[in-house]
């Protein structure tokens, strides 16, 4: 019987839509990362709405003079303390703080090359990096990131350059291309807490850390790095999965494989289809507690829909945030 999960067996067409990602289609989505934004206004609806969204402050303003209200000033910025006690109107001056850098941290190891439906892990996951990178540079700030897979770990610096975005995005297709079924390459659940590791060592404060990956291998050391990071930065992670973790294909049978092994699974037997759903549904749940833990958003974002339609539900339109 057919596999109902086709992985590519060799790297031959690495242009395959959904399978491997090129440098031109992450370069074609920077017009579209100017309709999402990370700042913390959001519509109602939005994930980071409410006491969740004070922890993605965006670029901050910080504070500059006391000095008497002028024609035209906005009555916003009025200190009625100060105006209360020296009987003259007073404003607070600000000026909105600059140059946030931004460290996309994309998770390219084997157990991303994977998926069900429109596109692997992998490949959804270099999108939402390339999206948040672009919007970065858009609003004036500097990007870089670390990308990884189960052996390596690839650095660009954080610069406020188009160079930057295109070395990070190289960084990704090329980690990227690497990925099949016939690689050899032994899964490393490790891998993730290393490169966060690697991560806080980079991000000391006032840092947009975005960690996107399946967060396979995620224990309480990743809780821990991850909690730690977010008391000093702004820490976004985008939960890459596919529908097949919370809701099993209809087929017989299903055969997967980590490019050494395959095994064949019976999914008409309930008691089997029951084990993988719930550890497939307690996997992506272990991560998402950690928005109500410690305030750190987390977009459960998968593989059936185009990125950017899930990014803007979840985080709000920038049109609608005016970033």
């Amino acid at each position: 019987m057919n596999p109902a999960i086709v992985r590519p067996t060799l790297p031959a067409d690495q242009g395959t839509p959904g399978v491997y990602v090129s440098l031109g289609d992450l370069i074609r989505l920077q017009h579209k990362a100017r309709g999402i934004s990370f700042l913390p206004r959001q519509p109602i609806h939005s994930l980071l709405s409410g006491r969740h969204a004070s922890r993605m402050r965006g670029r901050g303003l910080n504070f500059e003079e006391l000095r008497d209200y002028l024609p035209g000033d906005d009555p916003r910025t009025i200190d009625w303390k100060v105006t209360a006690r020296t009987q003259k109107p007073h404003v607070r001056v600000y000026t909105e703080e600059r140059d946030r850098p931004a460290l996309f941290v994309v998770d390219q190891r084997i157990a991303m090359f994977y998926g069900t439906k429109v596109a692997m892990k992998s490949v959804t996951a270099a999108e939402i990096a390339a999206l948040g990178a672009w919007r970065v540079l858009d609003q004036g700030d500097r990007a870089g990131g670390l990308v990884f897979d189960d052996t390596e770990i690839l650095d660009v610096t954080p610069n406020r350059s188009q160079n930057a975005v295109m070395q990070l995005l190289g960084a990704v297709v090329r980690k990227n291309h690497a990925l099949h079924a016939g690689a050899g390459a032994t899964p490393n659940p490790g891998m993730l807490n290393e490169v966060l590791e690697q991560a806080a060592r980079v991000a000391k404060h006032d840092y947009l850390v975005a960690i996107i990956s399946d967060f396979d291998g995620a224990d309480e050391t990743t809780r821990r790095l991850v909690m730690r990071m977010a008391q000093q930065n702004d820490v976004l992670c985008a939960l890459v999965h596919d529908p097949s973790a919370t809701e099993l294909p209809d087929a017989a049978r299903l055969v997967a494989s980590d490019g050494e092994l395959q095994v064949e699974l019976e999914l008409d037997e309930a008691r089997t289809r029951e084990r993988l759903t719930k550890h497939g549904i307690e996997r992506l749940e272990n991560v998402i507690r950690w928005q109500r833990e410690f305030g750190v958003p987390v977009l459960p974002i998968h593989t059936a829909e185009d990125p950017v339609r899930q990014i803007q539900r979840l985080l709000g339109a920038a049109a609608a945030s005016r970033s």
